[in-house]
């Protein structure tokens, strides 16, 4: 027998010795305490800004500083992991990133906070894309479907509990509790980790043939997507092209990920696999999967900020709305795992993208300046379910036709892609808001010429005559609040476009499914993997 067919019979026999749904949650309980620091800090940033002595603009760095060392960590994962081992690496991350969290909670300045949120993004840059892969190792493929919907809860909904989470503790302790109450779960799932998890022995077969660490690809990595992540991140408030330093983030970032895909490209030991986009499913999932994190984010910012700015609502009541949507998803994420194990995945996909083109056409008609709670809570919750039937499948056919050996790898750049279609698709629903929103204030504009409008202002002008004022007061006034109400509509308009926008994107992710490979929900492990 051949030393190939050695190592296929290897891979194909070897099991875990702890049950897999154990290992299953010991590792999700890691990839969630990262996911929930994504969005935990966001609504903390006015306490951290007065308690430190800074401004809101130098806050907001707490969150881009976090997101661009996560970011560079995360396509290398599948490296580190070679290089290192993955149990070894998964449990440095875990070790680091629960230390980092402590000295994010103590940090007596800013300066200092910002220095372990770097060391907190880096070090949790490989919790997400770990937990991927030991859960496509452990399963076999006709139950990864249950498997990656465990970790499709943990992805999918702390975002959504994570504001809410970090306002009640913001509230009623401090905005130190949202880094301490890491060290707890970092802790236990440290312990835990070490116990239960193992290594294939695929893997240490591909720590042996690694070569020298690619210092010139992470180097082009480290330049390429710092530079975006900064430039997303500022690009908005800074005006774009209109800033010289947003400019050049933008040229550096463009230089920089061009380089590293030629250069990786080339390499015998790239330190980013970019040659796995040369398989056209993976390739399309990971499109599908940066189109998923940019709506699925842009999502949860439009909707908690429509309420907050145009409606009154605190932070809390907002955090509620979209909190009553990922319980939900709690619950019909297990069952579409239990679906993928007897449908093909492309179906379930394209079932979830034209569900969500639905539930977006569906808000862009419904939401508007005299919306309700419950019609609130009830869209976001249309808006979240068809994401159950999404991220389950798309993960699993991202993996349809990879060589084992390239699960870390994979899990890396998919989450890669995931973070930064989040990133992208928070920066353009910021742009596109200010953009779409000056645009329905010129149109309103023309119709203040109308005598339609003067009548207005002259009925309001003459009740507030009533009311006790005088006729310039009530002339202001009346004008004032009009105009109010004029740019409020205009607000709420640009809120229609962008739904009516992530409604056409999933239309055409919807249309990709039918061109992905099909996979047998029930084969064996030896016929999906080649």
């Amino acid at each position: 027998m051949s030393t190939a067919n050695l190592t296929t019979a290897e891979q194909a026999s070897w099991t875990p010795k702890v049950n897999p749904w154990i290992i299953g949650i010991v590792v999700s309980l890691a990839a969630f305490m990262e996911v929930l620091d994504t969005s935990i800090a966001n609504v903390a940033l006015p306490h951290i800004a007065g308690n430190l002595g800074a401004s809101t603009d130098e806050s907001t760095w707490v969150l881009t500083s976090y997101l661009v060392s996560n970011a560079i960590v995360l396509p290398i994962s599948g490296f580190l992991v070679g290089w290192l081992g993955r149990k070894r690496f998964f449990l440095a991350s875990i070790a680091l990133f629960t230390v980092s969290s402590f000295f994010c909670g103590i940090a007596p300045s800013l300066g200092v906070l910002l220095l372990f949120r770097v060391l907190q993004g880096a070090f949790g840059g490989g919790l997400q894309p770990m937990t991927q892969a030991i859960l496509a190792d452990t399963f076999p493929p006709e139950k990864r479907g249950l498997a990656f919907a465990l970790y499709g809860i943990t992805i999918v909904c702390a975002p959504a509990i994570g504001p809410t989470l970090g306002g009640w503790i913001t509230d009623n302790y401090s905005w130190r509790w949202i880094f301490y109450i890491n060290v707890p779960v970092g802790a236990l799932a440290l312990f835990l980790v070490s116990q239960l998890i193992q290594d294939p022995p695929h893997l240490s077969r591909l720590k042996a043939t690694m070569a020298r660490f690619d210092y010139i690809g992470f180097g082009l990595l480290t330049v390429g997507v710092g530079a975006l992540q900064v430039a997303l991140d500022k690009g908005q408030e800074d005006d774009w092209f209109g800033s010289r330093f947003i400019t050049t983030l933008i040229i550096l970032a463009v230089v920089g990920l061009v380089s590293l895909v030629i250069w990786e490209w080339r390499h015998k030991e790239p330190i980013v696999d970019v040659r796995l986009f040369k398989l056209f499913n993976f390739a399309s999932c990971s499109l599908m999967m940066f189109v998923l994190g940019a709506v699925l984010f842009s999502s949860t910012v439009l909707l908690p900020q429509f309420l907050q700015t145009l409606m009154g609502y605190t932070a809390q009541s907002a955090g509620m709305v979209i909190s009553m949507a990922a319980i939900i998803l709690v619950f019909l994420l297990p069952l579409v795992g239990r679906l993928a194990g007897h449908i093909q995945a492309r179906y379930i996909l394209a079932f979830g993208w034209i569900t969500l083109a639905v539930a977006m056409y569906f808000s862009c008609k419904h939401v508007d300046l005299l919306i309700s709670f419950r019609a609130a809570a009830w869209m976001r919750i249309w808006q979240y379910m068809p994401v159950g039937f999404l991220f389950v499948p798309l993960t699993m056919a991202a993996y349809v036709g990879l060589p084992k050996e390239k699960s870390n790898a994979a899990a890396g750049l998919i989450n890669f892609v995931r973070n930064i279609g989040q990133s992208v698709g928070t920066s353009a629903v910021t742009t596109l808001l200010a953009r779409r929103s000056q645009y329905h204030q010129a149109v309103f504009a023309e119709y203040t010429r109308s005598f339609r409008f003067h009548v207005a202002v002259t009925g309001l002008t003459s009740r507030l005559i009533h009311s006790g004022l005088n006729m310039h007061s009530a002339q202001q006034q009346a004008l004032a609040r009009m105009y109010g109400m004029l740019m409020a509509q205009a607000q709420a308009l640009s809120y229609v476009d962008i739904y009516w926008l992530l409604s056409m994107t999933s239309v055409l992710m919807f249309l990709l499914c039918f061109f992905l490979a099909k996979n047998e929900p029930r084969a064996k492990a030896e016929i999906q993997m080649h």
